[in-house]
């Protein structure tokens, strides 16, 4: 598995030329985290400066400096890409940072957990009282046993704040076109035919990444129950790849592609050319996640809005990417600090005003009204147990397989049950067996 959501490539490059500025070192001095004298911070980041994360946690550091004088506090410039494919090594050998943003799910997460390579938060969490603003679905990614499956166990990270899928749609081409926005099912079919009547492809989509995969997962989660969810992704009870949900999301995404709801030349599109098509106003629609809610709200020149995907009670979501302390840290009371922070009032309230979906906000604090709308949709998918996780979560390698192979079902080179097939033998051969 890679990520549910890798960062972009545009991501990852302005990381390196914002983080030396935007999120500088703190103090002075130098070699204290090779030490572990309690004089540095060494953290490790991928969020972009003008994401909700990146504002949030900048403030952060402010913070902490203040609380913390005389400590160096060392961002390093590191890619989403390059802690993913390198965290096992890292943190197997002398050069663990002190604290990290890790992608969630059991074979991240949970993997590096099971390895003995992630410090057992659990003290902290009693003591600091981390899991008191955290719902239990937001919870379940926190908590790994000892296969490395989570949902319980000893806690091995920390999210500070949530996300989740919706549609971003562009209201200026919806009312270029006098079309209504959907509210149900039906209606979002009826808008995609109209904008597809009038020659425009209704869904920004990419397959050489996601979000088009997701696609699929939401059409099957339209069809679907938690305990299909939890079976599929805490292998409680055995998943079914031709059930009337998996079928459906297959064979309908199969369908809209033939109708040109989303474009058959989306097969070879990244995440990043579907967003910034979305941005430049040509498409009218766009699936998928919060993440990008803080760079619409800086880029994007039309007007745009939110809404939960019609007919599903289920969406793909969870808890954000996890704060997690490798067992080799040498300043672990300084990571815990940090971590703590981040979980104030203060830090959560910007992290809401700036597109982010927090998890311990002061709702009054939260100003922006499109923010508000966010989070509203969020709390209502929370508390009526709608958080579905990601498709690529339960076996290490599945978001190769489900790019690969709904880069077929696009291009039309594999039947709906032939995608099935291949994702029960990917699964099946990933998952834990008896």
């Amino acid at each position: 598995m890679l990520t549910a959501r890798k960062r972009t490539t545009r991501t990852v490059a302005v990381i390196a030329a914002a983080l030396a500025g935007a999120l500088v070192m703190a103090g002075c001095g130098g070699g204290g985290d090779e030490a572990g004298d309690g004089k540095s911070l060494r953290l490790w980041h991928y969020e972009a400066p003008n994401s909700a994360m990146g504002i949030a946690w900048k403030q952060a550091i402010e913070e902490f400096k203040k609380s913390h004088p005389g400590v160096t506090v060392k961002v390093e410039e590191k890619g989403f890409e390059q802690i993913q494919k390198t965290a096992s090594m890292v943190l197997n050998s002398g050069d663990a940072p002190d604290l990290m943003e890790y992608n969630k799910g059991n074979a991240t997460t949970g993997l590096l957990s099971k390895q003995g390579l992630l410090t057992d938060l659990t003290p902290e969490v009693t003591k600091r009282g981390w899991d008191k603003p955290l719902s239990p679905g937001v919870r379940t990614t926190s908590r790994y046993d000892a296969q490395g499956v989570m949902g319980s166990g000893n806690w091995y990270g920390i999210p500070n704040y949530a996300e989740y899928t919706m549609v971003f749609y562009n209201k200026t081409l919806f009312d270029k076109h006098h079309i209504e926005v959907p509210a149900t099912f039906a209606e979002f079919t009826a808008a995609l035919e109209a904008f597809k009547d009038k020659g425009v492809t209704p869904l920004a989509s990419a397959g050489a990444e996601y979000p088009a995969h997701q696609y699929v997962y939401q059409l099957a989660l339209s069809k679907a129950e938690r305990s299909w969810v939890d079976a599929y992704e805490r292998y409680k009870g055995k998943p079914d790849f031709h059930d009337p949900a998996w079928t459906y999301g297959a064979t309908t995404f199969a369908d809209w592609v033939k109708k040109g709801y989303i474009a058959k030349s989306s097969s070879g599109a990244k995440a990043e050319d579907a967003g910034a098509a979305f941005i430049a106003g040509k498409y009218p629609m766009f699936f998928s996640g919060s993440w990008w809610f803080g760079r619409f709200k800086s880029e994007m020149k039309d007007q745009w809005g939110t809404f939960r995907f019609p007919g599903s009670e289920l969406t793909l979501g969870s808890g954000g990417n996890l704060w997690v302390v490798p067992k080799g840290a040498k300043n672990k009371e300084l990571a815990y600090d940090f971590i703590d922070i981040t979980m104030k009032k203060g830090i959560q309230n910007t992290l809401g005003n700036n597109g982010g979906v927090p998890v311990a906000a002061d709702p009054s604090a939260i100003t922006d009204p499109k923010s508000k709308s966010l989070i509203q949709d969020f709390t209502a998918y929370s508390e009526g147990d709608g958080l579905a996780f990601y498709p690529d979560w339960p076996v290490p390698g599945f978001y190769d397989t489900l790019v690969s192979e709904t880069q077929k079902l696009i291009t039309g080179s594999a039947k709906p049950d032939d995608y099935l097939d291949a994702l029960k033998k990917a699964y099946d051969a990933g998952a834990p067996k008896g």
